[in-house]
């Protein structure tokens, strides 16, 4: 059985990869942001929101089709979904609009949060009900911190792996969002650690909910 790939760049950044090699890389940064640029080529990027710590597609080589916005997309086999939210808990007032990506490749449903800054309605639940893997954010103070990341943690009725994403690490120790252990401490939850690409398929998804913790590339 050919799984399909994880791996995590830093920030919000990830390269998933299909069974094919199909692969869609979400959130690239730019230069300014202290993380690994993401290795390419891909053949998907997806931008949630339009920062600079988002949306750096030009840093990701070959003419990736670039997803952003709400609607939906049918590329090389991978479904994605664009669901409207926000950066902030005020509607979008401080920082904007947010999309949550829900990515379905290869029987398997992930949804990328982007920098969501609020808990999730009814009406943006309910195309997240099938969800099997969150990559969320955590680390507060841009987006959700630990309290509401566990409120969307709990509320996912498929949910079996969370990733946590968008937390403070030795790379970008002096910015003002919280370290994991909080997130960590608030879930409470098995805790796997993967020093690189994690693979995975949904018929060998864990029982239960797990958190998944990445080292940045």
């Amino acid at each position: 059985m050919m799984e399909v790939k994880i791996l995590w760049y830093g920030h919000a950044c990830f390269r998933i990869t299909a069974q094919d090699g199909t692969t869609l890389i979400t959130d690239p940064y730019d230069e300014s942001v202290p993380y690994k640029a993401p290795e390419g080529p891909a053949h998907i990027v997806t931008v949630s929101h339009d920062h600079f710590d988002h949306n750096a597609v030009g840093r990701v080589k070959g003419n990736p089709e670039v997803v952003r916005g709400v609607g939906e997309w049918t590329i090389r086999g991978i479904s994605i979904r664009g669901i409207a939210a926000f950066h902030d808990p005020k509607g979008g007032r401080e920082r904007g609009r947010n999309i949550i990506f829900r990515i379905e490749v290869d029987g398997l449903v992930l949804a990328h949060f982007g920098d969501l800054g609020h808990t999730l309605s009814a009406e943006q639940m309910k195309p997240l009900q099938d969800v099997q893997v969150a990559l969320i954010p955590v680390g507060g103070f841009y987006t959700i911190g630990p309290k509401e990341a566990k409120e969307v943690v709990q509320a996912l009725p498929s949910l079996r792996v969370v990733i946590p994403m968008h937390y403070r690490t030795e790379a970008v120790k002096d910015w003002p969002i919280r370290p994991v252990q909080e997130f960590l401490e608030a879930v409470d939850l098995t805790v796997r650690e993967f020093k690189g690409e994690a693979e995975l398929t949904a018929q060998n998804l864990p029982k239960t909910k797990e958190v998944w913790l990445f080292s940045y590339a």
